[in-house]
């Protein structure tokens, strides 16, 4: 039995979770609406203010699905409820990022800046306190954390500097530059 997918999901006042007879789940909440295909081979049981994930089989392919099923379904109520969010951070000189609407431009130090359009249901935002923090909200995890991956994709952060785009926990392993001293001993 699978450690995740045998807990019991407990929804929270405000969330309503319903199911359709094609397999897709709706989970409605204060942020809005989030939908999704459930795998025909797991079942999901609502049963008031619980939800509990149950496969049919004992196959490979029903274990591996019970926990990320119960996963996905736990991902969406946290969506409609709080929301998710990734910050990145820009290190660099004169690279910044500018958000507008729906699209952020960035300055990354190329010939011209980049234009990145969010889809639906994503906010950019810049820190207030640290000026080069964009910060990435959404109700959909897996579409937050795609869009985050395709910005921080436009200049990754090298390792020499630590120049790019970076997740503001991520920590850069820097090399070593090259070493004046030591290639003039070595010419001798």
């Amino acid at each position: 039995m699978s450690r995740i997918g045998k807990k019991i999901l407990i929804i929270p006042a405000g969330v309503t979770i319903t199911q359709d007879a094609n397999g897709g789940l709706t989970v409605k909440g204060p942020k809005g609406e989030l939908k999704r295909i459930i795998h025909p081979n797991i079942k999901i049981e609502i049963n008031g203010s619980e939800v509990a994930v149950k496969r049919q089989s004992n196959s490979k392919t029903d274990r591996s699905l019970h926990g990320l099923v119960r996963s996905l379904v736990n991902n969406m109520v946290i969506g409609v409820t709080k929301g998710f969010e990734k910050r990145l951070e820009i290190i660099g000189v004169g690279f910044r990022a500018q958000p507008a609407k729906n699209k952020i431009t960035l300055s990354l130090g190329f010939s011209h800046p980049i234009e990145h359009v969010a889809p639906a249901g994503i906010e950019f935002k810049m820190d207030e306190e640290k000026k080069n923090v964009i910060i990435i909200t959404g109700m959909d995890k897996q579409i937050v954390g795609e869009v985050a991956a395709n910005i921080r994709e436009y200049k990754k952060p090298e390792p020499y500097k630590g120049k790019g785009i970076k997740y503001e926990d991520e920590r850069i392993i820097r090399k070593a530059g090259k070493s004046a001293a030591g290639s003039s001993a070595g010419a001798k």
